[in-house]
């Protein structure tokens, strides 16, 4: 195997226009020669948005590399489990209830990032280009000739347990728990476990692609920073041999075999590119009088949809942070609402949550479900000292879309369904006391 510029090297930035190379010269300078591009290499542009987007939304990157993407066999259907799917989500009808699913497991056979991925639910289609998938995935191998890619939306990808090394087309990705990944609609990439296996969460977002949100009148600074996301620099594969490719178009899987690695882009100038966020860096922006601040005040990223204001999806946290607030109930307010709300906990403990809600696990509040802290966190918390406190050692995570998430069967049937979630709330006393 010849591999060049294999570093885990980064430029700063999100949305940028980047230009890099894995060999000096294999980058052109306007016009080298009307016939071919330098090194003997092939020119292949990456469109993300439509050609006549507008110039600040428009998305594209230029490849020079060892073959053009049109090199492989035919595709045909991909055994896969039965658990990854996209929509429609019609499998059953969804409940109004509250939802909260216990971890997966590792599982004991050899399963790698493609294999071990199932999904609890989502909304819209990717035919339509519209809403999200929500996925798990447990992994105990390396994909070694095995490549990815998916057609029907971009991955954000949220390791909880154990790093995972991206192999992308562009560069190479190293994230760990704590950080995430955004992997572009068709980028093709191979997903290695450093640490012998990993688990973690997936959003297939089909809309508009993820972008910093406005900041309104929080003003010029706060919440994420462009400079702090990172997009990896050349690295190519120059291998020859069996290999597969795994594609997911519309909710299936298909496999083409391949005598190249496809990772074998030697140079590349755009904007269209996979990148990684370190949460620890976000800037959180909180209340110091009264209430409590909605989720949107802790978004990291948004994919807009055609409605001014409503996302396809917002991707929001809850990292450590001081509570200040003076003279309020501090944990999040009992309530109901329009937006349709997934969660998961990526270490520590929840602050809404006494127990139950665990590292790896997910929790499912659609529109108008009331949703709150439990019997114990509310009764703690109104009787807490309103000192301020640094809420430590937590990073939990939403998924806001606007369509109701529609769990799947797997998420209905199988056991990491805590049947009992409700329960937590029916402790609640009655406290009124009219006034005499």
């Amino acid at each position: 195997m010849a591999q060049s510029n294999d570093s885990n090297s980064y430029q700063s930035g999100l949305g940028n226009e980047f230009a890099t190379e894995a060999h000096p010269g294999a980058l052109p300078h306007g016009q080298n020669s009307p016939q071919h591009a330098p090194l003997g290499l092939y020119t292949e542009q990456i469109s993300g948005t439509a050609f006549t987007a507008p110039r600040a939304l428009n998305r594209r990157t230029w490849t020079y590399r060892i073959r053009p993407s049109v090199m492989h066999e035919p595709y045909a259907e991909f055994a896969h489990p039965k658990a990854l799917r996209s929509g429609p989500f019609d499998e059953v009808p969804t409940p109004p209830n509250q939802m909260r699913w216990n971890p997966l497991h590792i599982p004991p056979e050899r399963t790698d990032f493609v294999e071990g991925m199932v999904t609890l639910g989502g909304n819209g289609d990717p035919a339509l280009q519209d809403g999200l998938g929500i996925h798990l995935y447990v992994a105990n191998a390396s994909m070694q000739d095995r490549f990815f890619y998916n057609a029907d939306g971009e991955m954000l990808i949220l390791p909880q347990e154990g790093r995972l090394l991206l192999r992308t087309e562009l560069g190479v990705l190293d994230v760990a728990p704590g950080e995430l990944a955004v992997i572009p609609r068709g980028i093709k990439f191979r997903a290695e476990l450093p640490d012998g296996t990993a688990r973690g969460y997936v959003c297939e977002n089909y809309g508009q692609s993820f972008r910093l949100p406005e900041l309104g009148p929080i003003g010029a600074n706060g919440l994420a920073n462009s400079r702090d996301f990172l997009t990896p620099t050349a690295a190519y594969e120059d291998r020859e041999g069996a290999f597969e490719v795994i594609a997911k178009f519309l909710g299936r899987l298909w496999r083409a075999e391949i005598d190249h690695s496809p990772l074998d882009v030697v140079a590349w100038h755009g904007n269209y590119a996979p990148y990684k966020y370190d949460m620890a860096r976000f800037n959180c922006i909180n209340t110091v009088s009264f209430d409590h601040p909605d989720p949107s005040i802790y978004t990291v990223l948004t994919a807009p949809s055609g409605l001014a204001g409503v996302a396809n999806v917002d991707f929001a946290i809850f990292p450590p942070r001081w509570m200040v607030a003076e003279h309020t109930f501090r944990p999040p307010w009992f309530h109901r609402n329009m937006m349709n709300e997934f969660m998961g906990l990526i270490l520590g403990e929840y602050d809404a949550k006494a127990e139950g809600f665990l590292p790896g696990g997910a929790s499912l509040h659609n529109c108008m479900s009331g949703h709150g802290p439990d019997a114990e966190t509310f009764e703690r918390a109104s009787h807490a000292d309103l000192k301020p406190q640094y809420i430590d050692g937590t990073l939990a995570f939403m998924f806001e879309t606007r369509l109701p998430v529609r769990p799947t069967r797997f998420a209905l049937e199988e056991k990491i369904l805590q049947h009992e979630y409700y329960e937590c709330w029916q402790s609640l006393k009655k406290n009124f006391r009219p006034a005499e």
